[in-house]
């Protein structure tokens, strides 16, 4: 059975991780200079938003002093991908014929060769899928 990743809530929580992910580990204030006050945001937030993490069980944290380094605990490949495959599951429900038809003229409008990158991706799938 896959283990269920857990995702970020919304932009913020998604942000935080990305600096997470860029520098391995920080401080709730280190993070806060880099997410939050650019967004106008308090720092309360922004611990909150951390305290909201770690629930979920997105990042670790180990006490330094009087503060806390955080730490993501999955890769941001895992968690981009957990991420697309809601959305696609959200996209292509209920009927999904016409979303897919969508998603091949979107993926041909951003670059036409991605179609053709595309194309290997599902037959190297169909291939894996056969044993060959």
């Amino acid at each position: 059975m896959k283990r269920t990743i857990p995702l970020p809530g919304g932009d913020l929580e998604h942000a935080i991780l990305l600096v997470l992910w860029e520098l391995g580990e920080a401080s709730a204030p280190d993070i806060h200079r880099r997410v939050g006050e650019p967004s106008g945001s308090v720092y309360t937030t922004t611990a909150k938003v951390l305290d909201r993490l770690h629930a979920k069980g997105l990042v670790s944290r180990a006490r330094q002093g009087k503060a806390f380094l955080y730490k993501p605990t999955f890769t941001r490949k895992v968690v981009e991908r957990a991420r697309m495959r809601q959305a696609l599951g959200r996209i292509l429900r209920p009927d999904v014929g016409p979303a897919m038809a969508t998603l091949v003229e979107a993926v041909e409008s951003i670059d036409p060769e991605l179609l053709d990158e595309l194309a290997r991706q599902v037959e190297a799938r169909r291939r894996s899928r056969r044993g060959s």
